[in-house]
């Protein structure tokens, strides 16, 4: 299976949706499936649909007592040195590479095979965790250690939210607010800056090479959504919890304007590879050099660097406008 660090956004998106997206290893050739899957690796939509919005736990009465925090989600690292709480980890997860600051802390706990007593070695005040799949909330109880619990989010203001609740948490109210005040700002000025077609431009946002997509009831479809854009998964049919696998003929039928491949670092996908893809080559996207290589994390993670994801999808308009 590929460990690299994009991997972690997607599985996590994968659970709480109601489909692991890639837990089984990138480079299938499977490319042809249905235009929805109701399963992946295992995974069924029943078991692990999302609810509407994330719901966080704070089980602790911190209010900026917090001294030693252990993460083990990657988008809340981020968000912990965004409102300038990092000196505050003193451990992560094997995924939390970013910023740059975040690479010194011991990364040593996994993000999923939660090991209670090896959190416990760091003695922390509070554990952050991205989805609580495990039942490790209740582990932590016992041993009297608080934590929260902020889960894959569905729309912008989920995001903002996660930021002023650890911003509460860690006594970092007023660069919480901060934070989520400049994005917004950011965020405006985005769509006030993009060009705005005569024709709404049409996107397929490729999550793995198996094509699994995203559609606009997603926190990145909103995103899309905000500059006009039409995303072709809102056709799949079926219930997908948002991410449905679509199938090469649904997607070359559609022939959306722009390509959007989240998955370059994971499955080392890019204009090449896709446009060596059967049938693909013809499509309007391969055709103008449509197709856009994001970084992989951004394009997972639902913390700050939203924005920055916005504004790829923005610059890609404006080129292809």
């Amino acid at each position: 299976m590929n460990t690299h660090p994009g991997l972690f956004g997607r599985r996590l998106i994968g659970a709480v949706a109601g489909l692991a997206l890639v837990t089984a290893a990138c480079g299938s050739d499977d490319a042809s499936s249905s235009d929805v899957s109701d399963e992946s690796s295992g995974t069924s939509v029943a078991e692990t649909t999302a609810p509407e919005a994330p719901t966080t736990v704070d089980s602790t009465d911190a209010g900026g007592d917090v001294e030693r925090v252990v993460s083990l989600s990657p988008t809340h690292t981020e968000m912990m040195f965004a409102i300038g709480a990092g000196d505050l980890l003193v451990a992560v997860d094997q995924f939390s590479d970013y910023p740059e600051e975040a690479q010194g802390l011991p990364n040593e706990l996994s993000a999923f095979d939660n090991n209670v007593e090896a959190i416990a070695a760091y003695e922390p005040d509070l554990v952050l965790i991205g989805g609580d799949f495990n039942g490790l909330g209740p582990q932590l109880d016992e041993l009297d250690i608080g934590w929260w619990d902020g889960p894959a989010a569905s729309t912008i203001d989920d995001t903002f939210r996660q930021i002023e609740e650890l911003g509460a948490a860690t006594g970092h109210e007023a660069e919480a607010a901060a934070v989520v005040e400049s994005m917004q700002s950011e965020i405006d000025e985005i769509v006030a800056a993009t060009p705005t077609p005569a024709e709404p431009l049409t996107i397929f946002h490729e999550i793995d090479d198996t094509l699994f997509s995203l559609d606009s009831t997603t926190l990145f479809g909103e995103l899309y959504g905000l500059l006009g854009l039409r995303n072709i998964a809102d056709s799949a049919e079926g219930d997908s919890g948002g991410y449905p696998q679509l199938s090469a003929e649904f997607v070359v039928s559609a022939d959306p304007d722009l390509i959007f491949l989240a998955d370059t670092k994971c499955c080392g996908q890019s204009l090449e590879t896709v446009a060596a893809r059967d049938g693909w080559a013809d499509m309007t996207a391969v055709q103008t050099g449509s197709v856009i290589e994001l970084d992989d994390d951004v394009a997972s993670r639902w913390g700050p660097r939203i924005v920055d994801f916005l504004q790829a999808v923005s610059d890609a308009v404006g080129a292809a406008s």
